[in-house]
């Protein structure tokens, strides 16, 4: 097959990079092997696909991953689609083309369909049946800030710095800025971006005020001790480099780029602030999902495949040299491996063990849960972007129009009578997870109890 060799050809290029990693985690599939993953697909049942030729965005970031092993393994061809993907500039650009037409699908951040669907920033009907991926970011700071920072943070009886590192460390430093007048600056990929929720969660469990939305000040800088912007993800260590900011919480490979060259160290990730978080989702518009019902659902089915593949062990090199393609991520793909085959490193030369940094089907990790989407509803109205006080039924009932386990499912269905998935894959679920006290500060998450938990906290809004 023409476009198999040619997508070997190029996966072969990128590998070379990488030959060092790979004799220690295993070796590449051959050219051989990667016409047998495309031809082994007889069980494949085709539906009858109302738009075969789609044209899906991305952000370049490790967790587009599912997207990328669809594409290149021949799972969205094997569901009759031929997909086009692009790489785009940020998330704003991305949420437009969806929202216009111009992209059938696209990698988003998890907050972009709720936000879309709940009153803030652009009005759409967004919906999304795949979850991408869980944890992935980090929140890094400059050498300067960790010199400051690192007298602040507990050690072990062989010296070693105790993980996870809280914003209490940070605190002192904050302080001793705010004296000599000098305003503390970090940076956050978009305002309803998890990295922007996160890097808040860490700060405000901390004592220190991340800042309130309100109309008039749509930068989220009201009473703030930290003054959060936005910068988009590629751009994030050059921007530290420069001074322009002193951290930022962003996914991969951005914090390793930073240790990689020597500008930043990464204090905490989002496995440590909230254990097996949701990040980015796939997502279509309504519209989409009600005109090509079966297209939807074939996306989906051949993105569940990716994520399965992706945690399938020993595949992890090959994805790290897809990724490390310019079509894809385009970083060097000793940075991309860092994280993505169960290590990061903290600060350089501390490189710890992370299995789970990267979980893509582990722990349901494809199942679109309403308890997760809550979250992010709630992070809202904690700091304003959601100004007025909601009942708990919004809450359920607003996640539900965006949310979209029906699609999952059927899909999921499908893959298990084709032989992909097993039965325990499949979660048996009402959308909810049980309440979980997984965070960085211990406050217990209730999805189906939105006002208790917004109300749990010392800093941010009462309802």
């Amino acid at each position: 097959m023409k476009k198999v060799y040619n997508h070997f050809l190029l996966r072969l290029s990128a590998f070379a990079a990488l030959m060092f990693l790979l004799s220690q985690c295993g070796s590449k599939k051959s050219e051989t092997t990667a016409v047998e993953v495309s031809d082994a697909t007889s069980q494949t049942v085709q539906l009858d696909i109302e738009k075969p030729e789609l044209t899906f965005g991305f952000i370049k970031l490790t967790d587009m991953a599912p997207l990328a092993i669809a594409k290149e393994l021949g799972y969205f061809e094997d569901e009759g689609l031929f997909v086009t993907i692009e790489a785009q500039s940020n998330w704003k650009n991305i949420l437009d083309r969806v929202i216009d037409g111009q992209l059938d699908g696209a990698h988003m951040l998890a907050g972009q369909p709720i936000a879309a669907g709940a009153g803030f920033g652009r009005q759409a009907e967004l919906v999304t049946a795949f979850s991408m991926d869980l944890n992935g970011n980090g929140i890094t700071v400059s050498n300067d800030v960790w010199s400051k920072m690192k007298p602040n943070v507990p050690v072990d009886a062989d010296g070693k710095l105790i993980h996870p590192i809280k914003a209490d460390a940070l605190a002192p430093v904050i302080d001793e800025y705010k004296k000599s007048g000098k305003p503390f600056k970090m940076g956050m990929v978009f305002p309803v971006s998890t990295h922007n929720y996160e890097i808040r969660y860490w700060l405000a469990a901390a004592g220190i005020n991340p800042g309130y939305y309100t109309a008039d000040n749509i930068q989220g800088q009201v009473d703030a001790d930290v003054l959060l912007s936005v910068t988009p993800p590629p751009q994030m260590p050059a921007t530290l480099e420069a001074g322009t900011i002193y951290g930022y919480c962003v996914g991969e490979p951005w914090n390793q780029q930073a240790v990689f060259k020597g500008i930043g160290v990464p204090v905490t990730t989002n496995y440590d602030i909230w254990k097996n978080n949701p990040e980015k989702v796939f997502v279509m518009t309504k519209d989409f999902t009600e005109k090509y019902p079966n297209t939807a659902i074939a996306i989906t089915k051949a993105l569940i495949r990716a994520g399965k593949w992706l945690d399938t062990p020993g595949n992890r090199p090959e994805a790290v040299g897809i990724l490390s393609m310019p079509a894809y991520v385009g970083a060097d793909s000793v940075v991309i491996a860092n994280s993505m085959t169960g290590t990061f490193e903290f600060e350089k030369g501390d490189k710890r063990s992370m299995p789970d940094f990267n979980v893509f089907f582990r722990y349901h990790a494809t199942y679109p849960f309403y308890s997760d989407g809550t979250w992010f509803l709630t992070q809202m109205r904690r700091w304003g972007q959601i100004p007025e006080s909601k009942p708990a039924e919004w809450y359920s009932e607003t996640i539900k129009d965006i949310y979209r386990p029906d699609i999952w499912e059927k899909a999921a269905k499908l893959l298990l009578a084709e032989g992909y998935l097993s039965q325990d894959e499949i979660p048996v679920t009402d959308g909810y997870k049980p309440a979980s006290s997984d965070f960085i500060d211990g406050t217990s998450y209730d999805g189906k109890d939105p006002i208790g938990y917004i109300n749990s906290f010392e800093i941010g809004n009462k309802d």
